[in-house]
């Protein structure tokens, strides 16, 4: 992903595949395609495919909104969601494009937009009438539903890239997360009015998850391997759960890091799942609120790395993970546990989606690290500077030598001048 401060520098992070649900409708991006169905809808056996390669070109001059000439990128996807209701649902691709869909009575694209920078996040306000982007540059911007032509709205700003963006369910606060470490709390119908500051993790925060039906509280996820939970508005972190303390087998890696790469919610039980980055297992937790706490339950081992992960409202857990024979797995809830379900129609007919468009999808099979270029550098640097300082004191003392050397030889002449 990402290196360096100031103004996003550096690697911001790459497509890969995703998995989004609301209600009857599931999303399936990989590579420039994005496949959508009514999964729960046995008789509809309609397949909605878009693929960016196909998007009208826009071009601004094939510049950014800042102006500035862009550099042509492939039309993979970067990030995708759906609108509460489920009535909308946005993507951003390499190419800076946002593209925006209705997805009622039948799925539609509404509006092809640019955006200024390749964008790591997004999501659509509870009202449906904004969708807002965060960008590598650590910018977060506004695009109008209602307006689906109009341009950008530039709303915050941060010194570092953005990873992701969330908002309160009442959509009076947004909230963002960036690669050195912060997360900032804004006012959303006065962005520059900093409400506060949640400071705690000491890497880059990856993820960020306001609870719905607990709205006071947040959940965040870093490559610092803990997950923590905040009364956000205050910055007041409550809870703090270090993942490599419930981590199984992998902690035989002393080194070994967590880096959270999804966090899904189920409203129904208070369930929280999350995905680790390269490492083919889920955690579910099941939160407290009362007590402001994460209990830990269950670790659900998968055979292969998991790209994505989603609940549906009933508390069923969707796994998209990188196998042609399986690609989508299915865990339900039972007495307390999640097991995993291979009957299920839904599940057959949307892992029949996925493995008849898998080209879109192999490439990204065994893929390294997505959060591997987001570390701080660490090393011991004090024999390099050391060595820097003898240089620098070696050529101060060849300067000077050679300033005397230039005086001595001017003396000498006028000396001799003087004598004649």
């Amino acid at each position: 992903m990402e290196g360096g401060g100031g103004g996003g520098g550096g690697r911001s992070p790459g497509p890969r595949p995703a998995l989004a649900l609301r209600g009857a409708l599931m999303a399936a991006g990989g590579g420039s395609r994005l496949l959508a169905a009514r999964y729960r809808e046995p008789r509809d056996d309609s397949l909605f495919v878009y693929d960016c390669v196909h998007a009208e070109k826009k071009t601004l001059g094939n510049k950014g909104q800042d102006g500035k000439a862009g550099d042509k990128g492939s039309d993979d996807i970067l990030a995708f969601a759906f609108s509460p209701s489920g009535e909308y649902f946005a993507l951003t691709d390499d190419s800076k494009r946002l593209i925006l869909f209705r997805t009622k009575p039948s799925w539609e694209c509404v509006s092809v937009r640019s955006v200024s920078r390749r964008c790591t996040s997004l999501i659509i306000t509870a009202a449906e009438d904004k969708i807002l982007v965060a960008d590598k540059s650590g910018d977060a911007y506004s695009y109008s539903i209602t307006e689906p032509q109009a341009d950008g709205k530039l709303e915050l700003g941060h010194l570092s890239l953005l990873l992701d963006v969330a908002l309160s369910p009442d959509d009076r606060y947004i909230i963002t997360a960036d690669r050195d470490e912060k997360i900032r709390v804004s006012l959303a119908k006065a962005p520059h009015s900093i409400v506060s500051y949640c400071l705690g993790h000491t890497e880059f925060v990856s993820k960020i998850l306001v609870i719905p039906n607990y709205p006071d509280l947040m959940l965040s996820a870093s490559g610092d391997s803990t997950l923590r939970l905040w009364e956000y508005k205050s910055g007041e972190e409550v809870y703090c759960c270090h993942l490599s303390t419930i981590c199984g087998p992998e902690t035989t890696k002393t080194d070994q890091k967590y880096p959270v790469s999804r966090i899904t919610y189920c409203c129904q039980g208070a369930y929280v799942a999350i995905l680790c980055d390269c490492i083919p297992t889920v955690y579910v937790f099941q939160l407290d609120a009362i007590a402001q706490q994460l209990v830990y339950r269950q670790q659900i081992s998968l055979k292969h790395k998991g790209w994505d992960i989603a609940f549906e409202e009933t508390g069923d857990l969707w796994i998209l993970q990188e196998d042609k024979e399986a690609p989508l797995q299915l865990y339900r809830p039972c007495d307390g546990q999640w097991k995993a379900v291979t009957d299920d129609k839904g599940l057959q007919k949307m892992s029949k989606y996925l493995q008849d468009n898998w080209t879109v999808f192999e490439g990204f099979v065994g893929a390294e690290s997505y959060y591997s270029s987001l570390y701080k550098v660490s090393f011991d640097n004090m024999a390099a500077f050391l060595q820097r300082k003898e240089e620098r004191l070696q050529q101060k003392k060849k300067r000077q030598d050679l300033q005397h050397g230039s005086n001595g030889q001017t003396k000498k002449m006028k000396t001799e001048e003087s004598s004649l």
